[in-house]
Parts: structure tokens; sequence; C-alpha cells
């Protein structure tokens, strides 16, 4: 197992192929937000009746439904005497309260991929995972019945949100503000970090409420009393004056009274330890986090993933559950934050992923992250050669699109896996910007648009392109083609002409095919550099429009 390795295809298999049997585990830890839709009406989701959509469960959509194969997955789980038995009964009787819907598809799905994770998990592991109340109180239930409910530790509560305003619009229940993250061990000795949070400021106020002349130190007056008295050993002595039972030697009390730790407010009262803030580390860990802000568009983490969750939300989890050089793994690895959080507090990771985006978005974040640093990462499933491709085309058109664009650095054009995007696409797959004459005001930002062929591709295909280059208004183009370009073709793409490229001078052509085996070999599309602008922009304190142009 590699440090740094990202997997691309569905959990279920790659935990099944990539981690065999073993007794030991591999994973010290594991965290998983896996996608659900909350934002529909709820009682769709109870909708009953089989949809014939298996390509949309496949590739994990916003809703998983209730199909043939899911039908499937679930008889399994009932039946397979590979499972276990509480798992059964379990899936018997959720389905007989919740029914043949997609809250049951869900569930199953959900239910086959924890037994995989628990048995990843090594025996001192434990695993965190994110829901919202729409499923939280089924995934429990679940959970139980996989870890054991001895090994459930808590169910912590992440307010995500500020109070919503939606009474106004009639809105007759609580605001939903709140995730919710169950933590799980897989055994009865787990590795647990104590985490300290700041103390609340009406908690400072009302506690350490007096200030040390001379250094400013605040400090709080503490009982000095032994608790349980003399049944519990403690010696009685006087001190100033006043007789008790002590939790202190008399050795240890005369110490603190010569540090000028024990103090008597009047004469007559009981001496009272002075306990300064500064020595405190602050409140141990609790189940309610309201001090992490979630992601909004001014947040410098954002993505525009739309379930991205805080970097500060991960590093609490991997620093409370495991060590520096422990393995994390996400098996739904999104926009790559556990893998972040994973990498800054030095730990070895795992992500899987079923997206070629998510897969290229963990690469450059990274690589963004430590730009000074060469990060060996490891990508798994992704092709490798021409074959793969082709394979690759032939079970996915829109992951082999998405993958073409990330091999010519392109931005996806739109989310167009499993049919979601809305209308056609225009020709257009991917977009590449380039950062256009800074030597007078504000930069010019160049478009070149990018298509990807995995079919037959003929000089017709040249003339379409052109005219939306010229329709878009962009610089120029990259073909990208699984077969290679005919005489006609390259005629064409030659016939288009050039663009001068101001910053330097230099000519480039409008349009440029590029076969994926070309690509594989390591070709790359003969565009100009932004390098220039980026050390321009650090003297000109532009670097926000870098930044935003890098995303």
């Amino acid at each position: 197992m590699k440090n740094r390795t990202l997997f691309f295809g569905d959990n279920l298999r790659i935990l099944r192929e990539k981690f065999p049997e073993n007794d030991d585990g591999y994973f010290d830890l594991v965290y998983l937000d896996p996608p659900f839709n909350s934002n529909q009406t709820y009682n769709v989701l109870f909708r009953e009746g089989v949809v014939e959509s298996e390509a949309q469960i496949a590739a994990f959509g916003d809703t998983w439904h209730w199909t043939r194969e899911t039908k499937a997955q679930f008889d399994d789980l009932v039946s397979d005497p590979r499972y276990p038995q509480n798992v059964s009964d379990l899936m018997q009787g959720l389905v007989k309260l919740v029914g043949h819907n997609d809250m049951m598809a869900y569930l199953t799905m959900m239910t086959v991929r924890l037994i995989e994770l628990h048995r990843v998990l090594k025996p001192t592991g434990s695993m965190y995972l994110h829901c919202d109340p729409t499923a939280s109180h089924y995934l429990k239930l679940v959970l139980d019945a996989v870890f054991g409910k001895q090994h459930f530790m808590s169910e912590i509560i992440w307010k995500r949100s500020t109070a919503h305003s939606d009474a106004r619009q009639g809105r007759k229940q609580h605001g939903r503000i709140h995730d919710v993250i169950l933590f799980y061990t897989r055994g009865n000795d787990w590795t647990w970090n104590n985490i300290h949070q700041e103390y609340e400021g009406s908690y400072l106020e009302s506690k350490y409420r007096y200030v040390e002349e001379g250094t400013g130190r605040k400090y709080r007056l503490d009982n000095l009393t032994g608790p349980g008295g003399a049944a519990k050993g403690n010696p009685s002595y006087e001190v100033m004056g006043i007789t008790r039972f002590w939790r202190y030697s008399r050795e240890r009390m005369d110490a603190l009274i010569a540090e000028g730790r024990i103090i008597q407010t009047k004469p007559g009262t009981v001496p009272q330890f002075k306990r300064y803030l500064d020595e405190m580390p602050g409140t141990s860990l609790q189940d309610v986090w309201t001090d992490i802000d979630p992601i909004n568009s001014q947040a410098k983490e954002r993505l525009g993933y739309p379930t991205q969750k805080p970097e500060a939300l991960l590093e609490r989890i991997i620093k409370a559950s495991s060590s520096e050089g422990d393995w994390v793994l996400d098996p739904f690895g999104g926009c790559g934050t556990t893998a972040s959080a994973a990498e800054k507090l030095h730990r070895n990771w795992v992500m899987i992923d079923i997206t070629t985006l998510a897969i290229n978005l963990v690469k450059r974040r990274l690589e963004a992250a430590y730009p000074n640093q060469k990060l060996e990462m490891y990508v798994e499933g992704l092709p490798a050669d021409l074959a793969g491709a082709k394979a690759l085309f032939d079970s996915d058109p829109f992951e082999f699109e998405y993958w073409c664009c990330d091999l010519v650095n392109a931005r996806p054009a739109g989310d167009k896996s499993k049919g979601k995007m809305k209308g056609a696409d225009r020709g257009i797959d991917g977009i590449i910007t380039l950062i256009d004459q800074v030597a007078k005001g504000d930069p010019e930002y160049k478009r070149i648009l990018v298509q990807v062929k995995g079919g037959g591709v003929k000089s017709g295909d040249m003339r379409d392109f052109r005219g939306t280059i010229e329709r878009e208004k962009a610089a120029g183009g990259v073909f990208v083609t699984l077969q290679d370009p005919s005489k006609p073709m390259e005629k064409e793409a030659t016939e288009a002409g050039e663009f001068v490229y101001l910053m330097s001078g230099q000519k480039y052509p409008v349009i440029q095919i590029l076969t994926v085996d070309e690509l594989l070999k390591g070709t790359k599309p003969n565009l100009p550099t932004t390098v220039a602008y980026a050390k321009k922009a650090e003297s000109k304190g532009e670097r926000h429009k870098q930044r935003a142009l890098d995303l």
C-alpha cells in the first residue's frame, strides 16, 4: 500500500480487490461523507417502485434509486451467509418500515460498503460517518449492526450554517442547520488524542474574574479541600488558621504557599488555590461543534465543490483519532479535503472516488498547496495506455471526456456525468484560460476551447469546431481524438490559421489536433505559459486574480 494513492472507480470493488482479507486491517482511520441529496422533499425518498436507472447508482448520483441491481444487492445482504445474521435481520426489518424506495436503496448500498470498511479497519481503528438528519437515524442502526452497538462512541453535531429566515415563506418546522457525524471504533482499544477547545467568553467572564497585579495573568480560585474527607484518605491539618481535610500533603501545601498559589480572600475564610488561565489547556472536546465555520463563497479554500467540508473539520477528526504516520482512508474522496488535512498532519492517506474530476481535483489541490515539494501521488484505475483509454470511453464517455480534459490541463466545461448537464454542450468539453497583455492596465484573458471525440472523426468535425471557436470568440481550440486524424482533418486545422499571443508576440495554431496516444506519451498542447504573469502579479499586488484563474 503506497502513501498518497488515488483510486478511480467504485469503492466497493476497490475495497474488495485491492484490500484482501487481513486480520490486522489496513487503516487507522476512515472518514466518509457519502453523497445524498437531502434537499429533496423528504417524502420523495420513500416513493415506492423500481426505477430503471442503474447507471445513476453506478456513479453515486445525488440520489440512489431502488433498481433491480439494488434489489439484488439487498437480497444478498439478507440471504448470503458471508454477511452477519444481525445485518440480515436488520435489513428485513428496515424494508418493512421504509419500503422499496430511494431511501432503502441508499441504505442497501451503504450497508454493503460499511461492511467492507469495517473489514479494512485495524483493530485499533476508528470510523467517522458524516451524514445529515435525513438518514442519520437509519445509518446508526446499520452501523450498530456492522460494528456492534458497544462500539458506538459519539454522535457529533456540527453546526454547518447560521439560522434560516424562511419562516416568512411559511416554513412550519425548526430550521435545519446541523450535520451529524457518527463515530464508531472497530475494537475496545482505539487511538484517542484528547483535544481541547478555547473556553467560551461567558465561562471566562464568570470563572476567571481575577487579574494578578504585576503580571496581568488571569486566574480563578479553586477548592483545596479533599473530596470524601477522611474516608478517601485525605490528610487533616491547619492552613492559615483553618483546619480541614485537604487534597494535598502538608509538604506539597507548604510548597504551594511559598509559590504564592494559596490565598485567603479574607481572614477566617477557607484558603483557595490560584489557578491561572494560561496554564489551562481549555475545554476537552465535546460532541457539539459550533466553532468550525462551513465553506462559504468567501472562504479561501473554496473549490466550488457542492458538498465541500472545511479542512478544520477534518483536521480535528484526524488529530483526535490518529497519530503521525497512521493510515487514513476516504472512500468517497470528493474534492480531497481528507487527503489535504492528512497531508498537513503527516498521515499516510488513500482516497477513492468514482469520478475523474475528483481524482484530478485532488492532485491539483495538493500540488498547489505544496508548490515547492514534489509530492509523489499514485493514481490507480485511470487509463495508462490506449487500450485503457478505449475501455474508459466504452464504459463511460463522460468520464472519458473529463479525463481527456485533464490530460491537456483544461477545466471541464460542465457536469455532464450521467446526463446531468442540461441542454447541449455547444461543442465545448473543456476550457483553457490564457493570460495575455499585462504591460498596461488589466490583463486580457483568452480562452482555448477543448473538444473531445472518442468515436469516429471526419473533416467536417474540424469545420464545426472552427465555427464553435469563432462563435464563442475564443482564441483557439484543442481537438482531442482517440482515432488518428485524417489528412483532410489536418488540412482543415491548418487552414484555420494562427493567433498572436501579445505578451510574447509569438503565433500559435488556432486549431491543434492531438490524439490520446500522443497525450499518453507526454505530448502537450502548443500553448503559451502564464508564469511571466504570475511574477508580475506579485509586484502589482494582483495575486488574488492569479488565484482565481488557478481554481
